[in-house]
Formats: C-alpha cells, sequence, structure tokens
C-alpha cells in the first residue's frame, strides 16, 4: 500500500510557512513598531492626500531631530534598566543659560560673535552635563531609584530655569547663532539634520562597536552578574546617565537656535514622547534590549503621528490623549513580546 507523504506533511509544511509566523518573527525581531508605522501610514495617508508628499515627509524629518536625539539617550538608561524624567529639563535649562551666556558675553565681546556664541553653547552643554551628573551620582553611587532621583532633579531644574528667566523668554541673542543652527544647509543637509546624523552614526559606533556599548547591555541584562564578571557598574551607570543629558543639550542648543530665544517651556512634552518612542521601537523597559537604528525610526513615528494628527485636525489635547494611549498600549505589547522571547505562552 502506496502512503501519500504529500498529504500527511502538507498541512505541516503549510502551517510552518504560514504568514502569521512570519509576522510573529518579525514582532520578535523588532517589536511593534513596523505594524504601528503601516497603521499609520495608511491611516492619515486616506486622511488626507497631502499626508506623503515629498514635502510633508521632509518636513517631518526635519521636526523629529529634536526628539531623535532625546530619545537616543532615553534608550541609553532604559537599556540599563533604568529611565530619565529630567531630559526636558535638561533642555530647559540648557535654553535659558545658554540663552543668558550669549546675552551676557555679547556685552563683553560685541566684535567676536563666535566666542559669544560658542561660550553660550559650553554653558548650556555644561548646565545639562551637571543635571547628568547629578543623576549620575545618585543613581550610580548611592543607589537611588532612577525614577525618585530624576524626578527630584527634574524639579529643581525646572526651578532654576524659572528662577533665573522669572518665567520670562530671554531674547537678543546673536543672529548668527539661530541663522546657522537653526535654518543654515552644509552640501544641502540642514545643519539640524546632519548633527543628528552625526549623533546617531556616533551612538551606534558606541552601542555596537566598543566595549561601553557591552557593558551597558550586560547591566541591563544582569546588573549583578555583570559586577561579578568584573564590569566597574557605577561607572558605567554614570556615564549612562551623562551621555543622556549631553544628547537632551544638544536637542536644547539645537531648538533654541530655531525659536531664537531662551525659553522655559522647551522639551514640556518630550519625556514622554522621547519614552513612547524607545518603547515602540523595541526597547524593554526591563533593561537589555534596545537597537539605536530602532530607536531612530521609532522617533521619527512619533513625530509623523503628530503630524498626521495635525493634518486630520485633532486639538493638542486629544493629542496627549492619543500619545498616552500608544504609550500604554506599547507598553502592554511590550509585555507580551517580552512573554514570547522568554518562551512563554
Amino acid at each position: 500500500m502506496t502512503v501519500n507523504t504529500e498529504t500527511i506533511a502538507g498541512p505541516e509544511s503549510k502551517t510552518s510557512f504560514a504568514p502569521w509566523r512570519i509576522l510573529r518573527s518579525l514582532f520578535l525581531r523588532a517589536g511593534v513598531l513596523p505594524f504601528f508605522l503601516i497603521a499609520a501610514l495608511l491611516i492619515f495617508s486616506l486622511a488626507s492626500a497631502q499626508f506623503l508628499t515629498v514635502q510633508n515627509l521632509t518636513n517631518v524629518a526635519r521636526q523629529s531631530v529634536y526628539l531623535v536625539l532625546v530619545s537616543l539617550g532615553q534608550m541609553v538608561v532604559l537599556i540599563t534598566g533604568g529611565f530619565d524624567l529630567s531630559v526636558g529639563t535638561a533642555i530647559a535649562l540648557t535654553s535659558v543659560v545658554s540663552a543668558t551666556a550669549m546675552v551676557a558675553a555679547s556685552v563683553l565681546f560685541p566684535d567676536a560673535v563666535w566666542i559669544v556664541i560658542s561660550l553660550g553653547i559650553l554653558s548650556g552643554l555644561g548646565a545639562a552635563l551637571t543635571i547628568g551628573m547629578i543623576n549620575g551620582v545618585g543613581i550610580a553611587i548611592f543607589g537611588v531609584s532612577p525614577f525618585i532621583m530624576t524626578l527630584g532633579v527634574q524639579s529643581v531644574g525646572a526651578g532654576v530655569a524659572l528662577f533665573i528667566t522669572g518665567g520670562v523668554p530671554i531674547s537678543g541673542l546673536p543672529f548668527e547663532f539661530g541663522d546657522f543652527f537653526g535654518f543654515a544647509r552644509i552640501a544641502g543637509i540642514p545643519v539640524p539634520v546632519l548633527l543628528a546624523l552625526i549623533a546617531i552614526l556616533v551612538m551606534w559606533i558606541v552601542m555596537n562597536r566598543m566595549r561601553t556599548g557591552t557593558q551597558i547591555y550586560a547591566i541591563g541584562g544582569n546588573i549583578k552578574a555583570a559586577h561579578l564578571s568584573g564590569i566597574h557598574t557605577k561607572r558605567t551607570l554614570f556615564i549612562s546617565y551623562l551621555t543622556c543629558s549631553l544628547l537632551a543639550s544638544m536637542a536644547g542648543i539645537l531648538l533654541t537656535a530655531r525659536v531664537e530665544s531662551g525659553e522655559t517651556n522647551l522639551g514640556g512634552t518630550i519625556t514622554l514622547e522621547s519614552i513612547a518612542a524607545c518603547v515602540i521601537a523595541g526597547v524593554s523597559l526591563r533593561g537589555g534590549i534596545g537597537r539605536v537604528e530602532n530607536v531612530v525610526l521609532g522617533a521619527f513615528f512619533i513625530v509623523l503621528v503628530q503630524n498626521g494628527m495635525n493634518v486630520m485636525q485633532i486639538g493638542s489635547y486629544m493629542q496627549m490623549v492619543l500619545l498616552g494611549s500608544l504609550l500604554i498600549l506599547a507598553v502592554v505589547i511590550d509585555q507580551l513580546r517580552y512573554r514570547m522571547l522568554l518562551g512563554k505562552r
């Protein structure tokens, strides 16, 4: 009697190549981002014919620069198993301090505009790095919870920024500062985009090709095992929070140049947006998982969604509701993905 092996193996063979297995593999590798991105493109394209135009997508790419920088820093601390709630304050303090320094330096060096701009930028970076140092010392050295530490620093930094300005934007910045860092182009590429590309490349090299990146991933996977394997966990955590503040400060400099004034309300919602971008990009809130290229795409997705909601004329308050809901959904799906990665069903 002849047995039809094709009939027996057929269903199993078809199941193994079923589309859902491909989708499941994509979900485990890249997270929820590809599915969210496709859904957003479909919904907003149907809502407006202007959404998928080259001009609109170029505008989205330019607007996403600031969130990309902050999200890269947020990714680093998330991979270590923490997070940073003070990135918005780092942006605001950078803006206020750099603007104040430029206004003061322009009186001392009225004919040396680039010295004035350099002093302002260095002052802003120094202010943000101080925030990163305080966070790093509290979390790495004294073992304070990242939530408590960064929340407290966020409150202190916001108060300092308001004290410096009195709640009034600082104007009178050199024209060359806003013209170059906000709107200039080099080889046809906007300067903010060029600086963001450099930051992305540097972060990719650090996280994928350098020992520091390997140590950051190891700490997020298991900090005790990392310590026992000889990794200086305290130093690595300190560097992580310092890097986060530095990237947020870069965003603060570029935002200040764009609005041409020092303001305390810059980066007001960027903390939530940066965490959402990272989680949607597959960065695990438990630490140890995350990729630079995915986070860049995640930040682009968040700005794309905001742009699409503006096209659909959705109010700013409802946008906050939808963005928060998106974050909750992404966290829930991250839980599911984590269990699937562990082999649980």
